[in-house]
């Protein structure tokens, strides 16, 4: 019942992926956190975010889709003695009613056909008391400075191709009526950013994002359909380094957040 993931794992992807730490992708959600707690991470990619919480609560649970994105949460976390491992479909999470303190998503619930369906099953093996907890982009809210056209054609196919695969690019300013339709009632809502102005946060991130449109599974969606050329996505990958090397030059990815009381 998965959408196609619109990412892929190419090394330009997970380059990004593993920038996240629970800091920067999950400051929403530490406050909540202690030290006898058992958290299931729904989605946990390369495992950078689920390392730093295992250092905060007692055990974590860290799930993905296949075996073989489960061994890059795997490497990603190293010899933590208190995660676990297990291949589970978010829609039905292969886990009893109340396993858990907190369940915690940090970009899934963009990614996949029933984000609604989604936070019922994290609800459910949830205990009572307990926390679900959601992050996600909201990528047509994103801006930057100074204008390029190649990044607004940029957006539009990736917001083009992401919604063909079953995704929905503007996750983030829906989750709180996605958690109110999955039978939440105490829902507290927010929004963070990720903001990129320094000259090497600049480089990285339009340096990141210049290799991705053109060598990962979005270069090769776009090809495939028809939705760009390669002279298109050329473009974009330059739009991208112009942008960078911009000394004003300027980003911000909006994401919203969920903190949902079971």
């Amino acid at each position: 019942m998965a959408a196609d993931y619109t990412h892929g794992h190419d090394e330009s992807v997970l380059r990004s992926h593993r920038w996240r730490t629970a800091e920067n992708s999950a400051a929403y959600l530490l406050p909540h956190l202690a030290p006898d707690l058992h958290l299931l991470d729904v989605g946990a990619g390369p495992g950078t975010i689920t390392a730093d919480l295992a250092g905060r609560v007692a055990t974590v649970t860290a799930t993905e889709v296949d075996e073989a994105t489960l061994d890059l949460t795997r490497a990603g976390v190293g010899d933590a003695a208190n995660v676990r491992y297990a291949v589970a479909d978010v829609h039905a999470l292969g886990f009893p009613d109340d396993t858990f303190d907190v369940v915690h998503a940090h970009q899934v619930l963009q990614h996949v056909a029933d984000p609604v369906l989604a936070l019922r099953e994290m609800r459910r093996v949830t205990k009572p008391g307990g926390l679900v907890a959601a992050r996600d982009s909201d990528y047509p809210a994103f801006a930057w400075f100074p204008a390029r056209d190649g990044l607004t054609a940029w957006l539009e196919l990736y917001v083009g191709l992401a919604s063909a695969n079953g995704g929905t690019p503007d996750a983030g300013r829906r989750l709180l009526s996605w958690a109110r339709a999955a039978g939440f009632e105490e829902v507290t809502a927010s929004s963070s950013t990720w903001c990129f102005a320094t000259p090497e946060d600049r480089a990285w991130w339009g340096g990141m994002w210049a290799d991705r449109v053109t060598g990962s599974a979005i270069a090769t969606q776009a090809l495939n359909t028809g939705a760009a050329t390669r002279d298109d996505l050329d473009r974009m990958a330059d739009a991208w380094r112009t942008w960078a090397a911009a000394d004003d030059g300027w980003i911000s990815l909006l994401h919203g957040e969920i903190l949902a009381r079971v």
